[in-house]
């Protein structure tokens, strides 16, 4: 019986520590679009699973946003290469009021979505190998979310179920930083090692 009490905490203290140590589940490609001092910077990662949709056309656009066509397309500005256009996603047709805007810098995997290009499109590099991961980044030097007509908040585009099935544009990410996520850690490692002294001064 008291190894079954003993038992008991630490199991819950093991589960609160895997949720922790573990990484939040996140699937297909995220973009964020954050403010960095002066200047505006967007981070893409994360795979793409084509499964369901239909291609377009091939294309080749420098790193943009235009917020209020529900369009960000990360990457390259110079030397762009080709990209094709699928078709089939649904989701949001704007995330603001402001028109096209060139990225001043940009670098990496050629990744955009486009809520009112007919029927919302998904673009990714040409030859892609849909489920491959894929990241990029571009800057807009001297401008702030109001300049770029974008308003905070997380905009989602799907074409299916699957994991990687999906397209997020989280403008003002929120999310946890280091010193929360050890913090929680401290709380379950204290509950733990609390209960087992507990437990020695009562058998004491």
């Amino acid at each position: 019986m008291k190894t079954r009490f003993l038992f008991i905490p630490v199991l819950c203290a093991a589960s609160a520590l895997l949720l922790i140590v573990s990484p939040a589940a996140q699937a297909g490609y995220i973009v964020t679009l954050k403010q960095v001092g002066p200047n505006v910077v967007a981070t893409g990662s994360g795979a793409i699973d084509l499964t369901g949709l239909s291609f377009f056309e091939s294309d080749s656009f420098p790193g943009l946003i235009a917020a209020d066509t529900g369009t960000i397309i990360t990457g390259p500005t110079s030397a762009m290469p080709p990209a094709n256009f699928f078709q089939g996603v649904s989701g949001p047709i704007s995330f603001g009021s402001g028109g096209l805007r060139d990225a001043d810098s940009g670098s990496g995997d050629y990744v955009g979505i486009g809520g009112s290009r007919g029927s919302g499109s998904v673009l990714v590099p040409q030859g892609y190998v849909s489920g491959t991961a894929l990241s990029d980044s571009m800057t807009f030097n001297n401008e702030t979310f109001s300049t770029l007509g974008v308003i905070p908040g997380t905009y989602v585009w799907t074409w299916g179920t699957g994991v990687n099935q999906n397209f997020t544009l989280q403008i003002g990410a929120a999310v946890p930083d280091s010193g929360s996520t050890f913090a929680l850690l401290f709380l379950s490692l204290a509950g733990l090692f609390g209960t087992r002294r507990f437990r020695s001064l009562r058998l004491a």
